[in-house]
């Protein structure tokens, strides 16, 4: 079922290797809010498939740093959408929140509102860790955000992790996951620090001020995690993914499915099936143009062959895999042939497995999915 994004643009700091967009103004956020709500109403009919409104499984505040706004703010958000879609009653209602924003009162606040789902920026327990990634919080401030959400009663809880840090050793690093799963945590995302243009640290790296460690470094971090969580019964997925049965993520599990969403908010994707679109990421130009009822955004009309592209890179990353029955029928016989082609000169690697007609990375093919989902595009339309 399709789900609803909206984009919390707003941090108290900006973090050394984020280049999500997000401003540190918080004095706007009266305006932000108010054209929130009104984009919310401008697109009640995104999601309408031949005039019948599907009902949305899923809502997720991202950002930026959602846990900023109060449980009133979000409340009244979570009102307009309740007011212009068909909400599932056990529609997962998801919160990304950081450490220093948790507290007894700000749990009930969220339960209030009616935030079922946590999703913890952790990153590391280790201060030295938080020191250099520029998090505002410490590694006991984490541990007790943690620890109180699981007391506060949220059972859906995921924590976010990062690998491949300079200051954080293996032993380290299997320390950070002993904590998470010690604690029951049923959800949990890894991911390996990575220089994105415009950074901190994308800047500090040209400088020569700071240096990340190699690949064989990051990669063995990323095998201790799939071997631990493999022991400890996580399932792994999707390649940043684990979690304990029951306990995908609806929001993220939707996206790699290719389920439509809608996207609210300055920066915000939507994807319908058909066609792409993404709102400006400027907050007042947002602003501005909402006021006047005009949604700032940019749309592209999907060819099949981005289709299939997308259908790659979400199939493969996951434990469902891809499917050639799947891109005969969808995507024609020349890129199916194509396709077959290329899983030939992989298939001899170790690094792609076969069952039931379906095509699933091995855990050495995880250490190069990047590589292998993009042998496996198409470059040219046919």
């Amino acid at each position: 079922m399709p789900g609803i994004y909206i984009h919390i643009p707003f941090c108290k700091q900006a973090c050394s290797y984020c280049n999500f967009h997000f401003s540190t103004l918080i004095k706007y956020r009266e305006p932000v809010l108010r054209a929130l709500a009104a984009e919310i109403h401008l697109r009640k009919n995104y999601l309408d498939e031949k005039g019948n409104v599907p009902q949305v499984s899923s809502i997720y505040f991202g950002g930026g740093t959602p846990s900023l706004l109060s449980g009133g703010e979000l409340g009244k958000l979570l009102s307009d959408v309740y007011r212009d879609f068909r909400v599932a009653p056990d529609a997962e209602i998801t919160l990304e929140a950081n450490a220093d924003d948790l507290d007894e009162k700000k749990f009930s606040e969220l339960q209030a509102a009616g935030v079922n789902r946590l999703s913890i920026g952790v990153q590391s327990f280790f201060d030295e860790d938080l020191r250099l990634l520029k998090r505002i919080h410490s590694g006991d401030q984490a541990y007790r955000a943690v620890a109180g959400a699981l007391a506060a009663g949220f059972e859906n809880l995921s924590v976010d992790l990062i690998y491949g840090i300079p200051s954080l050793s293996h032993e380290r690093w299997e320390q950070n996951l002993m904590k998470v799963i010690s604690l029951g945590i049923p959800h949990l995302s890894c991911y390996a620090l990575t220089v994105e243009p415009k950074t901190e640290l994308s800047y500090r790296v040209k400088k020569n001020k700071a240096e990340l460690p190699g690949d064989e470094h990051t990669a063995q971090q990323f095998t201790m995690l799939m071997q631990l969580a493999k022991e400890k019964k996580y399932l792994h997925y999707e390649i940043s993914n684990f979690c304990l049965e029951g306990h995908y993520a609806r929001h993220n599990s939707s996206y790699w499915k290719r389920e439509h969403y809608l996207g609210i908010g300055p920066s915000a994707h939507s994807y319908n099936g058909r066609s792409r679109q993404w709102n400006v990421a400027g907050n007042m130009t947002y602003v501005r143009s909402i006021e006047k009822g005009i949604i700032p955004c940019e749309k592209e009309e999907l060819t099949s062959r981005q289709k299939y592209n997308e259908y790659i890179m979400t199939s493969l990353r996951t434990m469902w895999g891809c499917s050639p029955a799947f891109i005969r029928e969808n995507y024609g016989s020349n890129i199916f042939n194509t396709f077959i082609a290329e899983v030939k000169k992989i298939s001899g690697s170790g690094m792609l497995s076969e069952k039931d007609d379906t095509f699933f990375l091995t855990e050495k093919g995880k250490l190069f999915a990047d590589k292998i989902i993009s042998d496996l595009f198409q470059l040219h339309e046919n």
